[in-house]
């Protein structure tokens, strides 16, 4: 396997130094200097790579949505069915596993944290929050309507999720000991089902707004 650009390693190293100095002293505490001292790196370099920290923001945004998706498709990609695919997902972001990164977490928690009055980080943290809800209203239709329910409730349903496992990290990383260990896959899950089952049969008139507000298929044939 050919090694990468000296570029490409340098930008890694201060991505990852970003990533370890917003997890333990915030996005404000994450000055060139302490990125570029988390990196190994002279101040220098980091200015010569990035315009500036938010810049470096957004490149650790894009990585941790997609350490996000690798779990994700990792759990996925035996899912027989829209119950066990939607399972995979809460796994993915909320039990623990080989591939776990507490750091990553963390910095997550803190990039939310800062989002409330930096209107740049807002901005990045939204367009990422904007995906992960897109996915979990994808996973949630298909596992209701697989169950024969009605989505009427689906944008608040998947808020509801999606803030179930925010709320998490935030307890990962500011108060795990005062938690069960590994409660909230379960949890979720168990919330998930009882949730669903609680939910009235779909109608006909449901399955005609379903069908009309899901994609359609093209028609012509698949290559």
């Amino acid at each position: 396997m050919p090694r990468k650009p000296n570029t490409e390693l340098r930008r890694q190293q201060i991505v990852d130094g970003l990533l370890r100095t917003i997890a333990t002293q915030g996005y404000t505490g994450a000055t060139i200097q302490a990125i570029a001292s988390a990196s190994g790196l002279a101040p220098g370099l980091v200015h010569y790579h990035f315009r500036d920290k938010r810049e470096i923001l957004v490149s650790l945004v894009e990585q941790l949505g997609a350490y996000a998706a690798a779990r994700f498709q990792s759990r996925a990609a035996d899912a027989a069915g829209a119950r066990e695919r939607l399972r995979a997902y809460i796994d993915a972001r909320l039990a623990y596993g080989s591939d776990a990164n507490p750091d990553a977490v963390a910095a997550w928690v803190m990039i939310g944290a800062e989002a409330v009055r930096d209107p740049d980080v807002r901005e990045i943290y939204q367009r990422a929050v904007r995906q992960e809800i897109t996915l979990v209203r994808k996973l949630l239709r298909a596992y209701l309507v697989g169950s024969g329910k009605r989505v009427r409730k689906l944008d608040a349903f998947a808020a509801a999720l999606l803030a179930f496992v925010e709320g998490v990290f935030v307890l990962a990383s500011n108060a795990r000991s005062l938690v069960p260990t590994g409660f909230a896959a379960d949890m979720a899950a168990e919330w998930v089902e009882r949730y669903a089952a609680a939910e009235p049969p779909a109608t006909d008139r449901d399955a005609a707004v379903s069908k009309i507000s899901s994609p359609r298929k093209s028609k012509g044939r698949q290559r």
